[in-house]
């Protein structure tokens, strides 16, 4: 297997199909444990499934690219509200409806890609969190097309495959939104390995040195925004189907600032660490807030400051540390 060396670290160029095989593996015996061991919670499971896209998306774009932005969920929300106003306008396959976010994720990705992309540092975070404000304002004013404050509801969609119903214990929900992750996820982990992965990280790690050897920054910055907006899509699409409502909470600061808290604690740079801060961060938010209602966001503020502490790459990159200190002391 070749290698890409920047910055004096090598980078593998591809990963072996047993890798990506042993990735969807694990992915779907968590999923076994959360189906067969919280069947009641399928819900709130099926939910942070959904986030785990919109995390995957900042994931592509900040990790992996280094644009910084705290308006990330404007991707998942206006994919959301292009899926719910489908479905409430009769178009119920899921599949089809799946098509729907993707597209709708890709067409805001691309548009606030190109605009965010041409500047750096500053001036890109506040462009970022002006694209946020700017579609939570259309999304509360347009109340025709999003239902305004109270929502976009009557989300009904289809059977899956024609066979399996949207159950109201969220089980044909969980499942359809785990197998899409699955898929998701391998196709990402190919992605972020190919040449067009590896020299976006390594804009991030030296833009100057990228754009001296003939990279063209802008259009692969661009190009990646378009794709985190299509894996935002998937997650705000499989968000309305499940929870049959979409809402401003969907498109909101709040939930862009979750996003990226989400990838802190699990580690910027590795598809791994967005799925495992969002699981984290989640059941963390569940568990807390239902034990203590009034202070459960001290203890999560407690709990994002430990973490920046002592994993300051997040708990990925605290695993990763640790084994490669080991393997060193092996040797």
């Amino acid at each position: 297997m070749s290698e890409l060396t920047f910055q004096n670290v090598p980078i593998k160029q591809g990963l072996p199909l047993v890798r990506e095989a042993m990735g969807a593996l694990i992915i779907l015996a968590v999923g076994a444990v959360g189906y067969f061991l919280f069947p009641d919670d399928l819900a709130l499971l099926t939910r942070i499934i959904g986030l785990a896209f919109l995390v995957l998306s900042l994931d592509l774009v900040t990790g992996y690219c280094g644009v910084a932005t705290l308006g990330h969920a404007a991707l998942f929300g206006v994919a959301a509200y292009a899926v719910g106003g489908a479905c409430v306008r009769g178009i119920t396959d899921p599949i089809a409806l799946l098509l729907i976010g993707m597209v709708a994720g890709v067409m805001i990705g691309l548009i606030s890609g190109a605009l965010i992309t041409r500047f750096r540092g500053l001036p890109q975070l506040v462009l970022s969190i002006a694209v946020g404000q700017l579609v939570a304002s259309l999304a509360n004013k347009l109340q025709w097309l999003t239902g305004g404050s109270d929502g976009l509801s009557g989300i009904e969609p289809g059977k899956v495959f024609g066979i399996f119903s949207f159950d109201f214990q969220s089980r044909t929900a969980f499942l359809f939104s785990l197998g899409v992750l699955v898929v998701t996820f391998v196709v990402l982990q190919r992605g972020v390995n190919s040449p067009f992965g590896l020299m976006c990280r390594g804009i991030k790690d030296d833009a100057l040195r990228a754009k001296m050897i003939g990279t063209s920054i802008y259009p692969r910055l661009v190009a990646m925004y378009g794709i985190a907006g299509a894996v935002a899509g998937l997650g705000g699409a499989l968000t309305a189907m499940s929870a049959g409502v979409v809402g401003l909470d969907g498109v909101g600061f709040e939930r862009s600032g979750d996003a990226l808290v989400m990838l802190v604690l699990g580690g910027a740079g590795h598809l791994w660490g967005a799925l495992v801060g969002t699981v984290i961060f989640m059941i963390f938010q569940h568990v807390v807030a239902s034990n203590d209602p009034f202070h459960w966001i001290t203890l999560v503020g407690l709990l994002l400051i430990l973490s920046v502490v002592f994993a300051p790459r997040g708990l990925v990159g605290l695993v990763l540390s640790l084994h490669a200190k080991m393997a060193r002391a092996r040797n």
